[in-house]
């Protein structure tokens, strides 16, 4: 049943994310994710068959990126930041918005049991995606205070960043399986348990 659980949050919160990636961008003047059918909550326009798999078999994964061309923003830089924001953003509501109805609506057992899914898993999306390292969606926030002197800096570390990202999880999981101790584990708990906390004492 948890895998249930956790197949129905994936496809969720994946098109949540994405969506709003597509919806801001087109918002913000640029219509290509839009033309791409990337406006859309269906899961199938957002989850990549390989990413999805390496979810369950190496706990890390991501959904199909949402292509937009920053010559059509009216303001690339910030922009871009816009967009970048929409996604972790829309996982945080999701997970605001869950929390009052886990609180004040009666629920049957499968039910309950999905939303608290969803709801997890959108805090851990949103923080995830915090992390300032590309494809991740922080990366682009680092576009909001890096000087125009140092974009040449900011953009090769843009294109190394997912190699960066990959060493770092693989050098992550090593650290605990020698010492017990995860780097990421240990930011995704305490944050977790932060926002949860929080989102349950305001609603």
């Amino acid at each position: 049943m948890e895998l249930v659980y956790l197949v129905i949050a994936l496809a969720v919160c994946i098109s949540i994310h994405e969506a709003s990636h597509a919806w801001v961008a087109w918002k913000l003047g640029d219509p290509t994710a839009k033309a791409a059918g990337r406006v859309s909550l269906n899961p199938l326009r957002h989850l990549d068959l390989f990413g999805t798999l390496m979810i369950f078999i190496v706990h890390f994964g991501w959904g199909k990126p949402v292509p937009f061309n920053e010559h059509n923003l009216r303001h690339p830089r910030r922009d871009a930041a816009l967009i970048a924001l929409a996604g972790p953003l829309s996982n945080l509501l999701t997970a605001f918005l869950l929390s009052i109805v886990l609180k004040y609506a009666p629920l049957p057992v499968f039910a309950i049991g999905a939303i608290k899914a969803i709801f997890s898993l959108s805090i851990i999306l949103f923080l995830f995606n915090l992390i300032p390292i590309a494809p991740l969606d922080g990366s682009k926030f680092l576009g909001l205070v890096i000087p125009r002197s140092r974009e040449r800096e900011y953009q090769l570390f843009l294109a190394k960043g997912p190699v960066i990202l990959i060493v770092l999880i693989v050098l992550d999981r090593l650290l605990q399986e020698t010492t017990g101790f995860s780097l990421l584990g240990t930011f995704l708990q305490w944050g977790y348990e932060v926002i949860a906390v929080g989102l349950v004492l305001i609603t």
